[in-house]
């Protein structure tokens, strides 16, 4: 290979002789024959340069610099015990291939200028491994840091031949769809995505008009504050491909792209940032086979602009709010899902068709499997914190089974109509639940649609006493709870997030997003948050179960409701509703059992009720803090006011009690909402 030459800025020029490190260069002629003398500042003998290498044992080799920056202008094989980094644009010119070895680190500098060009008519030789990838990252760490890497190849786009880039002013395009810029084997791309002006951003990698003859398998883009990969016309494929917690799109298209990305893993854990594919402009159908994707923060999962389409096979999408959106209204049959126009209605919810452990070699430190929980528990069952669990209907845990939650555990429900009353989690009498979540890592319950009314929520069955006596039917699933063993034990929640419960059962009923069924004393739950519900937080009925650390935020009928004489404890509770017509706090119905609430705290920004009580129920509350509710006490049946007492006195149906101690906000800084 002949020597390259950068138009790059050195310490010294190479002339005539070789830079040595630690040597300095003698103007004698080596004499071939003579004796290697390996300190006397002169190159002879055997040695290869000045008082180095040949029978020397301080071998030195050229040295070339390791900063990045300007235009390679002919061939050039970057060193893997080097080091490099990216100083400004460096850019390969046309003719020029430039190699990276298995297991090169390039390192940016941040800026808008800092990125690595392919142009038109250039080569990229990318020679990665699964034990030793090529690493492109940032110094800063940071995502945006720096500009990723572009390609422009010779390949079709609608934008017609030699057109000029949105970055860098590169000119790609031709009529060469099997043209090739080259290959790229197990390559990361991590922190790119800088501002390009308020309209553009870099990608982690960009193709511009790159044809098929350009062979890229086993990409890990990873950070990236704009798209993960983007393809503007051309037809090249790329086969395994891992795109994590990109900002924007982690696949996106435009300009007529018509090639195949097989076997892509998408993985997105910010909140606001959970698009997997964006495609615009014409449909020139380009293909995804076995294409799964994971958010643990909602999003869109497919949106097709204008005219675009695809074909798509082997879909796997877990916690999504859309699945397809036809931001133009498009044609749903220019998308195929699976032989079928795409269906909006569907959430695309199935057994992973990629596995993530096949991209260990990317080095991340989020680990994302998902996997259906099972419909029937019978023995003891342990979940697996690094999964994403799919509740795909009702999860039953049967006598005496427990099913054991850890720490972080995410459990997202699958609500293809929005409301499913065949979506629970029930935990029957006999059997027990141990949820492990903690402050730094709750468990969280959830939905693929993330709309109130998705799921019915977590229901416990215990052999508490309640007023309907042994082996009562419950008014969900025909459940049997309740006995006389007030001490009874199902188990221990702490740390647990519950959100978008409360399915509709019929006209009269819904799911709660707690509901506990004669639940014994010797069952422990402290620090729970049930949030968007379309009924109500947690609902007692019956038992003497008793819970501490309750947050309750924008449960659309009560907060807190109870009935058939449950007489435990709840300590310190905080409810929240900004949501105008669903304001009521507690919900009492039925005998008074005489149940205590300790430090209750409910604040309302749309009025409603605070305190309902019905029929001859009542209550004992200390520390009581209201505000913001229209109607304080409310007897719905003339029951008596001394049935509740508030800090030792009857009840004042017109009460100030806001001279309580809030329960602080900060209490639940560790709920994720």
């Amino acid at each position: 290979m002949k020597k390259h030459i950068l138009n790059i800025s050195i310490s010294a020029a190479i002339v005539g002789t070789m830079m040595m490190t630690g040597c300095s260069s003698d103007d004698t002629t080596v004499d071939p024959v003579a004796q290697a003398t390996c300190s006397d500042g002169i190159q002879n003998g055997s040695e290869t340069g000045v008082d180095c290498g040949g029978t020397c044992t301080n071998s030195c080799t050229d040295q070339e610099s390791t900063n990045l920056s300007g235009s390679q202008e002919e061939d050039r094989t970057l060193d893997a015990s080097q080091t490099y980094m990216l100083t400004g644009t460096y850019s390969i010119a046309s003719g020029a291939t430039l190699t990276i070895p298995a297991g090169t680190t390039i390192i940016s500098k941040s800026g808008t200028d800092k990125y690595i060009v392919v142009k038109k008519g250039a080569t990229i030789n990318i020679e990665g491994t699964a034990s030793n990838p090529v690493i492109m990252t940032s110094e800063n760490n940071q995502p945006g840091d720096w500009g990723g890497l572009v390609i422009a190849g010779n390949g079709i786009t609608t934008e017609g031949v030699d057109a000029v880039a949105e970055v860098g002013g590169i000119i790609y395009g031709g009529d060469d769809n099997t043209d090739s810029s080259g290959s790229i084997s197990y390559l990361v791309i991590n922190n790119a995505g800088a501002q390009i002006n308020a309209e553009a951003q870099y990608n982690g990698l960009t193709l511009y008009a790159v044809g098929s003859g350009t062979s890229i398998n086993n990409v890990g883009i990873l950070n990236g504050t704009d798209d993960g990969v983007e393809f503007f016309g051309g037809a090249v494929n790329i086969s395994n491909l891992y795109l994590e917690n990109n900002e924007d799109d982690a696949i996106d298209w435009t300009e007529g792209w018509n090639g195949t990305v097989t076997n892509a893993y998408v993985l997105h854990t910010i909140a606001g940032f959970s698009t997997v594919v964006e495609a615009d402009g014409v449909n020139n159908n380009p293909r995804i086979i076995n294409l799964t994707a994971v958010s643990t923060e909602g999003g869109t999962a497919l949106q097709f602009k204008k005219e675009s389409g695809a074909t798509i096979t082997g879909l796997s999408l877990t916690g999504y709010v859309r699945s397809v959106d036809m931001r133009d209204n498009g044609p749903l049959a220019n998308i195929q899902i699976e032989g079928q126009d795409a269906d909006p209605s569907d959430t695309y919810t199935a057994d992973a068709t990629v596995n993530i452990s096949s991209f260990a070699w990317v080095g991340s430190d989020i680990e994302a499997q998902t996997e259906a929980l099972p419909s029937t528990v019978n023995s003891d069952l342990t979940l697996d914190a690094s999964k994403i669990y799919r509740l795909t209907g009702s999860m039953s845990v049967e006598a005496p089974a427990k099913l054991t939650i850890p720490a972080g555990t995410n459990i997202i429900a699958d609500a293809d109509s929005g409301v499913s009353t065949d979506t629970y989690i029930v935990v029957k009498k006999g059997a027990q639940i141990d949820i492990q979540g903690t402050e730094e890592k709750p468990v969280v319950m959830s939905s693929t649609n993330r709309m109130p009314g998705d799921w019915g929520g977590l229901v416990i069955l215990g052999d508490a006493e309640t007023t309907e006596g042994v082996d009562a039917v419950a008014e969900v699933g025909g459940f049997t709870y309740g006995g006389t063993n007030n001490a009874d034990n199902s188990g221990s929640i702490s740390y647990l997030v519950i959100n978008y419960a409360g399915a509709q059962i019929n006209a009269e009923s819904q799911y709660n997003g707690l509901t506990l069924y004669a639940v014994g004393s010797g069952t422990t739950i402290d620090n729970v948050a049930i949030l968007n519900g379309t009924d109500d937080g947690v609902e007692f009925f019956g038992g003497t179960v008793n819970a501490t650390n309750f947050y309750l935020r924008n449960n659309e009928d009560d907060a807190v409701d109870w009935t058939e004489g449950w007489n435990g404890t709840l300590t310190n509770t905080r409810v929240v509703h900004t949501i105008q017509g669903f304001s009521t706090a507690v919900e009492a119905d039925g005998l008074n059992g005489n149940p205590t609430l300790n430090n209750f705290t409910a604040i309302s920004t749309e009025n409603g009720t605070a305190l309902q009580f019905k029929k001859e129920s009542g209550a004992t509350i200390t520390n009581l803090y209201l505000e913001g509710y229209a109607t304080i006490v409310d007897m719905r049946d003339g029951g008596a006011l001394s049935n509740v007492k508030i800090d030792g006195q009857d009840a004042v149906a017109d009460g100030d009690y806001s001279n309580g101690t809030q329960v602080s906000a900060d209490t639940f800084a560790w709920v994720i909402e």
